[in-house]
C-alpha cells in the first residue's frame, strides 16, 4: 500500500474548488444558483441573497457544498453525484431524516435546515444543514494541528460518540423502520458485492474469494442498533479535542454495531499494531490511541463484547474496496463534477490494496 494516497487526499486533488468571496463567483457544477437561491429564500428564515456556493474539498461520494449569504451566514448543501447513482446509496431524504432524528439525542450532528425533493430546483434532491465550525482531520498534516493531548482526547471522544450512536433507541426517535434489523452482515455482503459487479472496472479475484469466505461464516448478530456505515475520524468535525458533529450518514441503516467498530479499525492508522491500514491515515501520527485501546474503551463505554472483531475488520477492508471501486468508476465517468481527465490511478491502487488486506485478514480469521 506504500505510495498510494488516502481516499480523502485523492478526492481533494480531484474535487478542489476553492471558495472565492469577492463579488459573486459562478456556481460550481452541480448547483443551479438561481433556483437554489430561490429555494433558500422560501425555506430558510433570515437568509440574505445573493448566495455564494463552493464545493467543499474531500468529498468523494455525495457532492457537498458550502453556501454563504450576504450576511456571512453559512450552511452546507448535500446532493447526489452527477450522473447515474446506485439504488439508495445517495438518498437525500434518508440522510436528512437521520440527522433530523438524531438532533434530539446525545449524538452530535449538524442541525438540519431543510430538504428539497423537487428535482426541478437543482436537477436532483438535496438537503441543507447548518455549518459547524471545527476541524476535519483528513490526513497526518491536519492531525499535526492538534496537540498531543487533543489527539488522545479526540480518540476517546470518537469512541464515546460511536457508543452513543449504538445506544440510540431507534423506536423512540422514529427510526425503527430505517432498515431490517436482522441479517445485517448477509445483506451488506450481498449489497456491496452487487455494487462491485455493477461498478467494477476490472476483475479482482480477491473480492470474489473474500465474499465467499465471509458469507460462509457470518457471526450471530445481537440486538440491532443504528449502524453509521462509514464511521471514521475524517467523517467527523472536531473542536477543542471533542467530536462536535458526525457527518456522512448516507449509508446509515439498522444492524450489527460491530460492523462500525471493525471499519473504524480499518481506518485507524496504528503503526504499533502491524495491521494493514488505509494509506495516509491521520491517526498514524503520535498521540492517538492504539487500536487495542480503542477496542477496550468501546467495550467499556458500550458494555458490548468485542470478541470476534477480526471478522468485522476483514469485512471492513472488503467493503471499503467495493465502495472505493464505485467512487473510481464514477470519477472515470465524470459523475463527480469534473471531467475524466485527471490521474485516477491512486484509486485503482487503493482498491487493490484494500482487497489484498481483506483477503489476508479473512484467511487469518476463517482459515
Amino acid at each position: 500500500m506504500a505510495g498510494a494516497a488516502s481516499v480523502s487526499a485523492m478526492s481533494d486533488a480531484v474535487d478542489r474548488d476553492e471558495p472565492a468571496h469577492r463579488g459573486t463567483p459562478p456556481a460550481p457544477e452541480g448547483i443551479d444558483a438561481e433556483r437554489v437561491t430561490a429555494w433558500f429564500a422560501a425555506n430558510v428564515p433570515g437568509v440574505r441573497p445573493p448566495l455564494e456556493f463552493s464545493l467543499i474539498t474531500g468529498g468523494h461520494s455525495n457532492l457537498t457544498f458550502e453556501v454563504r449569504d450576504a450576511a456571512g451566514r453559512r450552511w452546507v448543501l448535500r446532493r447526489p453525484p452527477l450522473g447515474h447513482v446506485l439504488e439508495t446509496a445517495h438518498d437525500m431524504r434518508r440522510e436528512f431524516r437521520v440527522i433530523s432524528a438524531l438532533g434530539a439525542t446525545r449524538v452530535p450532528v449538524p442541525p438540519a435546515v431543510g430538504l428539497c425533493e423537487d428535482e426541478s430546483v437543482n436537477g436532483a434532491p438535496f438537503y441543507v444543514m447548518d455549518f459547524v465550525e471545527g476541524l476535519v482531520v483528513r490526513d497526518p498534516g491536519v492531525a499535526g494541528q492538534l496537540t498531543i493531548e487533543e489527539r488522545k482526547s479526540v480518540s476517546d471522544s470518537l469512541v464515546e460518540v460511536l457508543a452513543a450512536i449504538h445506544a440510540v433507541d431507534v423506536d423512540e426517535v422514529g427510526l425503527g423502520d430505517l432498515g431490517r434489523r436482522e441479517g445485517y452482515i448477509e445483506r451488506q455482503l450481498n449489497r456491496w458485492y452487487k455494487q462491485w459487479n455493477q461498478s467494477k472496472t476490472r476483475e479482482l479475484e480477491a473480492i470474489d474469494e473474500v465474499y465467499s469466505l465471509l458469507s460462509s461464516s457470518v457471526p450471530d448478530q445481537g440486538p440491532a442498533t443504528i449502524v453509521h456505515g462509514d464511521y471514521r475520524l475524517d467523517n467527523c468535525i472536531v473542536r477543542d479535542g471533542r467530536v462536535v458533529a458526525v457527518l456522512d450518514w448516507e449509508i446509515c441503516t439498522l444492524g450489527d454495531p460491530l460492523a462500525d467498530v471493525g471499519l473504524l479499525m480499518v481506518y485507524w492508522g496504528d503503526p504499533s499494531s502491524g495491521a494493514p491500514t488505509v494509506p495516509g491515515a491521520p491517526t498514524s501520527v503520535e498521540g492517538f490511541a492504539s487500536r487495542g485501546e480503542l477496542l477496550e474503551r468501546y467495550s467499556k463505554v458500550s458494555g458490548r463484547s468485542v470478541d470476534g472483531i477480526d471478522y468485522y475488520v476483514a469485512f471492513g477492508y472488503w467493503k471499503l474496496a467495493c465502495i472505493v471501486e464505485g467512487v473510481y468508476a464514477r470519477y472515470l465517468a465524470g459523475a463527480m463534477g469534473k471531467r475524466a481527465d485527471g490521474d485516477f490511478s491512486p484509486f485503482k491502487m487503493y482498491v487493490e490494496a484494500m482487497a489484498d488486506a481483506a483477503l489476508k485478514s479473512a484467511r487469518q480469521v476463517l482459515g
